[in-house]
């Protein structure tokens, strides 16, 4: 494991729901587990006045989200706090940024944390900039006698243009080395799995490929709804939410080339050439190949759930997408006339995120017998939550005379291994940030390049009223139209349930 230099976590944003319910648990988890260096400080920063002793109190004694740890022991949470620190900022003032940086300067005398500064900005998008100037303007971008770093959470912009003055903003203030743009999904363990699934098996990496890939299927789906979010929501939508970020980013990992080295910048490199390489969409593209959805009301296991529109601070005449179904391509050597298919969607029938390989079948079908069997594929499911694992499905011969076949899994599940402990998403990136490790985190460039994939889409919605946002009752796996995008006889969308085994329309949650 590489070395964790001595450091202090200044969270912006303190005392809200992201810090209480993921970052402060995240550091606790590091601090339980032996991974912060010896001298370590958090500090939450916002404009709510609290003392040391009243923040902590509200963040380590009476967080929820702490309280049901196994190790959260009165010793443990007492010695954890000890490292946790308050400073009250009004994020607006530039003036209030010395402030901060005199108590910054206190405590690294104080814990002996060497000049070295995370900044993780866990506050609205609009903020961003206005941090980052002030911490520059205050010399706590400052890199001569220790490092600093800034962490920013997502969304990273609304559209291509504000993506890219985002990028501008940051730059202006911090060097991209400094700049971690965090995507959970990228820390989540079957994510990073999926490089090592490909690269270090040599069943799988000569088979990777056009020649024996039919199409790949990505699929993130929601059992709830748009919950306490409806504002934030129907200014968002599926598309932003979800494909522009987490899924895209899926897609890279799938479809890079092999990087020189396992480095951040080779694979960040790597990703960057899949993002330049996506096929454009033209507006008949997009009403052809892009499928919108919300969902409407409807009775799931026995209770009555409202629509989309019905939800708290929605639009009553919205025609904002909860629902995404997408048909595109990659133009490069490797994909070439590989389909992708992305889907997303909340009110489903499960929670699950999977990618789902379907390689080609055989050109000459030796074992079957029916049409349903000749167009039987190999199928690798990579899970990535819940129940996270990997499932295998091949041809096997049923028992007794003749040569009949029947479709058959081998599975490896996360779970069934003992006395191994698996890192919550921001756990892991955060212990990653503090080591200088950037693999996980997107960088500048490919961000805006996700963005330039996106905007037609926007766009061609913005530009005719007419292209249709189809309903479908929630607790259903979207609108029909979208099993259009799937070519093929007998090919469909694959239909998960929560064991990784099982598929079908109708499945537990």
């Amino acid at each position: 494991m590489k070395k964790t230099d001595n450091q202090a976590l200044v969270i912006f944003g303190a005392s809200g729901d992201l810090t209480e319910r993921k970052l402060i648990p995240s550091v606790f988890n590091l601090f339980c587990g032996g991974f912060l260096p010896e001298n370590y400080a958090v500090v939450g920063v916002s404009r709510s006045v609290y003392t040391d002793e009243e923040y902590r109190q509200k963040v380590v004694f009476e967080n929820e989200h702490l309280k049901n740890k196994k190790a959260a022991t009165p010793e443990k949470l007492k010695a954890f706090a000890e490292l946790v620190f308050y400073q009250s900022v009004n994020t607006k003032e530039i003036s209030a940024y010395s402030a901060l940086k005199e108590r910054l300067d206190q405590l690294d005398k104080q814990k002996s944390c060497a000049n070295n500064y995370i900044f993780y900005l866990a506050t609205p998008p609009s903020l961003y900039q206005t941090i980052a100037k002030g911490l520059a303007d205050s010399g706590l971008n400052n890199q001569e006698n220790g490092w600093s770093r800034l962490i920013v959470e997502k969304p990273f912009g609304y559209d291509l243009d504000s993506a890219k003055k985002l990028n501008k903003d940051l730059l202006s203030n911090f060097v991209e080395e400094q700049i971690y743009r965090i995507d959970h999904y990228l820390g989540k363990e079957t994510v990073q799995n999926m490089f090592v699934t490909r690269f270090a098996n040599s069943i799988f990496e000569p088979l990777w490929n056009r020649n024996y890939i039919h199409r790949i299927e990505v699929t993130a789906a929601e059992h709830v709804g748009v919950e306490k979010r409806g504002g934030y929501y129907d200014s968002s939508g599926a598309l932003r939410d979800m494909i522009q970020n987490h899924l895209l980013q899926l897609v890279a990992l799938v479809a890079m080339e092999p990087p020189v080295k396992s480095d951040a910048e080779s694979i960040r490199n790597e990703k960057l050439k899949v993002f330049q390489s996506l096929r454009p969409y033209t507006e008949s593209d997009v009403k052809k190949n892009v499928i919108r959805g919300q969902y409407s009301n409807s009775t799931v296991r026995g209770e009555s759930v409202d629509g989309y529109r019905e939800e708290d601070d929605v639009n009553t005449e919205s025609k904002t997408e909860t629902y995404v179904a997408m048909k595109f391509f990659i133009d490069n050597w490797r994909w070439a006339g590989v389909p992708f298919y992305i889907r997303t969607g909340k009110r489903m029938p499960t929670r699950v995120t999977e990618v789902v390989i379907h390689f080609k079948p055989n050109h000459h079908h030796l074992f079957a017998h029916d049409s349903t069997l000749a167009n039987q594929q190999n199928v690798l499911v990579i899970r990535i939550q819940p129940n996270e694992g990997i499932l295998l499905k091949f041809d096997m011969k049923i028992p007794g005379a003749g040569f009949n076949t029947e479709q058959v899994n081998m599975d490896f599940k996360y779970d069934e291994l003992t006395n191994v402990y698996v890192p919550d998403a921001y756990e892991r990136l955060i212990l990653d940030c503090m080591q200088g490790d950037a693999t996980l985190y997107a960088r500048g460039d490919s961000t805006e390049a996700a963005w330039e994939f996106i905007d037609p889409i926007l766009k061609a919605w913005e530009a005719d009223q007419n292209i249709p946002v189809y309903g479908y009752p929630a607790g259903t796996w979207g609108p029909e139209n979208a099993d259009n995008l799937i070519e093929g006889k007998n090919m469909n969308w694959r239909y998960p349930c929560s064991n990784l085994a099982d598929d079908g329309i109708y499945c537990e949650l």
